[in-house]
C-alpha cells in the first residue's frame, strides 16, 4: 500500500513536469506565429491543456514569455559547447553559433523582443541571458583568438550587440537571408589574414 501510495504522490509531480514543457513548446510556436502579443488561450490550447493550468505554472503572460526565453537561451548555450568540440574550426563555431542565432529569431519571431530586452532592460532576465550568451559565445570567441584565426580586440558582448542590432535592422520578408549574409561579412571582417599576423 506504501508503495502504491508513493506511486500516486509522484504522478502529479510527473504530470506537471511534462505539462509544463508541452507548455514552453507550445508558447515558443505560438509566439512564433503571433509575436509577443499572441494569446495564452492560445498557447494552453495547442499544448492541449485548460488555460487553468497554464495559469498554475505561469500566473503572467510575461512569466511564460521569459520562461521560454530562458530556456532559448539555454539551448543557445549548450549549442556553443557542442560546436566547440565539433565544429571543424573556432571561426567555423563562432560563424555557426551566430548563425543559430539569426535561425532561432527567424522561426521564433516573437524572440525578438525577448532579446531587445535582454540587451536593453536592467532585469534579472537581463541578467540571466546576458551571463550565459555572453559565457557561451566568449568560449567561441576565446578560442578563435587563441588559434590566430580571429582579432583580438572584439569583446563577447560586442558581438551580441551587433548581432541584435542586425536582426532589428531588417524587418522584410526575406530579413533572415540578408542578416546571415551580413553576419558572415561581419565575421570574415574579424578574420586575421596573413600581414596581420606578420606585423
Amino acid at each position: 500500500m506504501a508503495v502504491h501510495s508513493d506511486k500516486a504522490a509522484r504522478k502529479p509531480r510527473s504530470d506537471s513536469v511534462r505539462n509544463r514543457e508541452l507548455l514552453l513548446k507550445a508558447a515558443a510556436r505560438v509566439l512564433a506565429a503571433g509575436g509577443p502579443d499572441a494569446s495564452l488561450e492560445a498557447v494552453a490550447k495547442r499544448a492541449g491543456v485548460g488555460i487553468g493550468t497554464l495559469y498554475r505554472h505561469f500566473p503572467t503572460r510575461e512569466a511564460l514569455f521569459e520562461a521560454v526565453y530562458r530556456k532559448e537561451v539555454d539551448e543557445l548555450g549548450e549549442l556553443a559547447e557542442r560546436l566547440a568540440q565539433e565544429a571543424s574550426s573556432p571561426i567555423d563555431a563562432l560563424r555557426q553559433w551566430l548563425r543559430a542565432n539569426v535561425q532561432l529569431v527567424a522561426t521564433k519571431k516573437g524572440m525578438l523582443a525577448a532579446l531587445a530586452l535582454a540587451a536593453h532592460a536592467p532585469s534579472d532576465l537581463y541578467a540571466y541571458s546576458l551571463e550565459r550568451l555572453t559565457k557561451a559565445v566568449g568560449a567561441l570567441l576565446d578560442s578563435a583568438v587563441a588559434a590566430g584565426q580571429i582579432r583580438a580586440d572584439i569583446t563577447p558582448e560586442d558581438l551580441l550587440r551587433a548581432l541584435i542590432g542586425l536582426c532589428y535592422s531588417y524587418d522584410r520578408p526575406d530579413w533572415q537571408a540578408t542578416v546571415t549574409r551580413l553576419v558572415d561579412v561581419f565575421v570574415d571582417g574579424l578574420i586575421v589574414n596573413s600581414r596581420q599576423k606578420s606585423g
